[in-house]
């Protein structure tokens, strides 16, 4: 005979399966439960949407309970199933199919809905909301038809589409009702650097525009304002607010107001019935934020499962702008009055802006822009209403500390984002063996979200292992528990010559994943350069086709030309190609090559044929380019031959895989034109010599080269280049660049092995020639595979 009781759960989100998570690990046999869910995707988390619109994630990425979850647990799950009626007097619940499911117990989680404004034309097609993941897939599939965006709202969500639609290659307008972005979360002067700073980016702020209409016939075409100016558009996302999704409850005539109202143990006015997440209004208030909602699942759960002592109090929420390279941190209350003082510090060079909101020295409230590293430490002290009268003039900058985590009680919440207490990390940590803040994440979702609490979970992990913490290694992924030396060491003792070898010799828990298995795939050609088995369904997409995917699945092809010199007869085959196949767009780079973007996936082994010219690996790991200029050979400031220089080092160098992409700059003289010391191998020319500098980056994370050393030839240039590229090759983690192998490896250590010492130099030199020279040109023997009837080859 079944005891256990039914409990039933509408809505399939964040907070409905946090509370049933919580349940299950407190009490797993005390329940049936079923859940029912509108979307057709397991639980995933909301607050990463904007980088799943971005795509910089896929669902995969964000899911936080997927499908075997709930086979594991023995939870029905229902999804894309609406539920629709709730007999309150019968005790079931009726989905859209007319299917009837009975409840002892039931959970509203039916979540919120965006407002969306009466505006005229609000109604037409193009016109789009942004709160899922098919809000997300329908914005993705316009992008690659519409490039005229608007976003009406400036508050965090609106923002943060504005930038995932910017990703995407969209024009991008921020339209906001107020006189400054995010109003509710920051002050005046941090919104003016948060303006700046995206304007910069490309996105343009409309301040002080109040939509009247939205243009166009059937769809989209444009927008006009209240003051009747008009913007032109294509597409417009609504993101200015939501309201609780109530509709269901209030038509079984539960009691609501703004929302469902629930008492502080999150019952609603039927003893049976209990509402959480943004669907409920308690104590006159609702919720949007992450934090309040998982401390309401974890009270629900506590009551659900029979210990029935916790009660949900609200308290101060803090925010993060999830834009990568935008650091803005608010918490608490961050309006001015006359009760209000504030301490405040401001770099604008720099654009790192913080100030406290004050009330009788106790924060009230944070702001924080540029440099956000302690704002777990004042939000400790916001939330535990502290007296900071004796560090007034020290805490804005570290030398006041706060509650360390020894500090916190058990119950003390580290992830605002996922509601998980102290307790819960250490309890994870001691019971299942956690020795990394990988494995913590994993197992609690702690700093899986905006990853604010990081600091604390190490602390969290140095407080309970020990030495043990500080001694342990990350593995290469979360496939395995290896890490990459152990890898490596198993690779050259037992000659594995093969990722199935690797996977099938070390145990290997799982198939692999698209971080290990390129990784495998890169460390068995660098340790067995000649002998390695070559495993193309390991390599990414890119290296796999032998040309870079765009972001409509066309390809692009850019060609190998030496030092940036071509000829006009190379030239003349380049226009031929672009000609014959209607290549959409020629480009120039900024590593001085031509790209051609458009190309098919079929068409790619006749553009290589006809262009006959060898690949320029911009698709791989590997030694891409060698920008020069052209020195003393034609110019009057050149004191280095650079060009024959560059040329000599990409032929030399050209086909070898190296951890992360590599670039080459060589410049004739100090002038520097061809910008070689934001390189990953720059080199310079002086009176009587050269200067070789290294682990220089131009990207996201601007770093300028280091000076290596002086060498007085070209020969003994290319000895010492070579020497460092292979010790980079052996000892840099799979996609790490030289810019940061360089700082975790120390310009020291590295200057002793390539330059100092002289025999580790000619050991390194030795071993990269053995790896130089061992394919033939990937191009070509796609052509001839082609050829030959062999199919696609690697194509597949």
């Amino acid at each position: 005979m079944n005891t256990k009781k039914r409990l039933v759960v509408i809505g399939n989100g964040m907070a409905g399966v946090a509370c049933v998570e919580e349940i299950v690990r407190l009490d797993p046999h005390r329940y049936e439960i079923t859940i029912f869910g509108k979307e057709r995707h397991p639980n995933y988390n909301r607050v990463l949407l904007s980088h799943v619109l971005a795509g910089e994630m896929g669902l995969k990425d964000i899911t936080l309970h997927p499908f075997d979850w709930y086979k594991e647990k023995d939870i029905h799950l229902n999804t894309a199933c609406k539920v629709v009626e709730l007999n309150r007097g019968r005790r079931v619940v009726i989905t859209e199919d007319g299917r009837e499911t009975p409840y002892d117990r039931l959970i509203l989680a039916t979540g919120s809905i965006p407002i969306m404004p009466p505006i005229h034309g609000i109604d037409k097609e193009g016109v789009l909301a942004f709160r899922n993941i098919e809000d997300c897939e329908r914005i993705q599939e316009a992008s690659g038809r519409l490039k005229r965006a608007v976003v009406i709202g400036g508050g965090l969500l609106g923002l943060e589409a504005a930038y995932g639609m910017s990703r995407l290659g969209m024009d991008v307008t921020v339209l906001h009702l107020m006189d400054r972005l995010m109003e509710r979360q920051i002050d005046e002067a941090s919104s003016n650097i948060l303006k700046e700073d995206l304007e910069s980016r490309g996105i343009k702020i409309l301040l002080n525009k109040e939509t009247a209409e939205i243009l166009g016939d059937e769809k989209v075409s444009g927008i006009r304002f209240k003051d009747g100016g008009t913007l032109g558009c294509d597409i417009v996302v609504v993101a200015i607010g939501i309201r609780p999704n109530k509709e269901l409850a209030a038509s079984s005539g539960l009691y609501c107001e703004k929302g469902i109202v629930v008492s502080d143990t999150l019952q609603t006015y039927d003893s049976a019935i209990y509402a959480v997440g943004e669907c409920i209004q308690n104590r006159g208030k609702t919720f949007g934020l992450i934090a309040p909602i998982f401390e309401q699942a974890r009270v629900l759960a506590n009551h659900l499962a029979g210990d029935c002592r916790l009660v949900f109090k609200d308290q101060p929420v803090s925010a993060r702008l999830k834009i990568p390279d935008i650091e803005l941190y608010s918490a608490g209350a961050v309006s001015e009055g006359d009760d209000i003082d504030t301490i405040e510090y401001i770099d604008r060079k720099a654009k790192v802006y913080k100030r406290l909101f004050l009330r009788d020295n106790r924060i009230q409230g944070i702001v924080m822009y540029g440099d956000t590293r302690d704002s777990q430490r004042l939000f400790q002290h916001l939330v535990d209403d502290s007296d900071i009268s004796e560090r007034r003039n020290a805490i804005l900058f570290g030398a006041a500390p706060g509650p360390s985590a020894d500090a916190l009680s058990g119950d003390a919440i580290i992830c605002r984002c996922n509601g998980i207490t102290k307790g819960v990390i250490v309890d994870a940590i001691e019971k299942k063996g956690l020795f990394t803040r990988e494995d913590v994440k994993r197992e609690t979702k702690a700093s899986s979200s905006c990853g604010g609490c990081a600091a604390l979970v190490d602390q969290i992990l140095e407080s309970v292992l020990g030495s043990s913490f500080q001694g342990m290694a990350k593995g290469i992924c979360e496939c395995t528990k290896y890490t990459r030396e152990d890898v490596i060491k198993n690779i050259r003792e037992k000659r594995l010559l093969s990722v199935s070898e690797v996977m099938e010799t070390m145990g290997w828990e799982t198939v692999g994943c698209e971080q290990c298995r390129p990784a495998l795939n890169y460390y068995v050609s660098m340790v067995w350069p000649k002998e390695y088995k070559e495993d193309a369904t390991s390599r990414v997409v890119n290296e796999r086709v032998h040309a870079n995917i765009q972001k409509d699945g066309a390809f692009s092809v850019v060609p190998r030309m030496y030092g940036g010199v071509t000829n006009p007869y190379e030239l003349k085959r380049i226009a031929d190609v672009a000609i014959k196949y209607n290549v959409p767009l020629v480009k120039v780079t900024g590593g001085q090559r031509i790209d051609l973007l458009g190309i098919t996936r079929e068409t790619l082994p006749k553009v290589w044929r006809d262009l006959d010219m060898p690949s320029g690996f911009a698709y791989g790991k590997a030694v891409r380019t060698v920008k020069t200029c052209v020195g003393s050979v034609f110019c009057r400031y050149g004191v280095q031959d650079s060009l024959n220089m560059g040329i000599a080092l990409e032929k030399n160098f050209e086909g070898i895989w190296t951890p992360a992409k590599l670039k080459m700059g060589v410049s004739g003289c100090p002038r520097n034109c061809a910008e070689a010391t934001i390189k990953d191998v720059g080199i310079v020319g002086i009176t009587g010599g050269w200067d070789i500098f290294i682990g220089g980056c131009g990207g996201i994370d601007l770093r300028a080269a280091d000076r290596l050393c002086a060498a007085k030839s070209s020969e003994e240039v290319e000895d010492i280049v070579g020497a460092f590229l292979q010790l980079y090759r052996e000892d840099a983690n799979y996609g790490e660049r030289t810019s940061r192998w360089v700082v975790r490896t120390g310009l020291e250590a590295i200057r002793k092995a390539v330059v100092e010492d002289v025999d580790t130099r000619r050991g390194l030199c030795a071993r990269f020639e053995h790896a130089l020279n061992i394919g033939a040109d990937p191009w070509k023997e796609r052509i001839k595979r082609t050829e030959e009837g062999m199919g696609e080859g690697l194509l597949q």
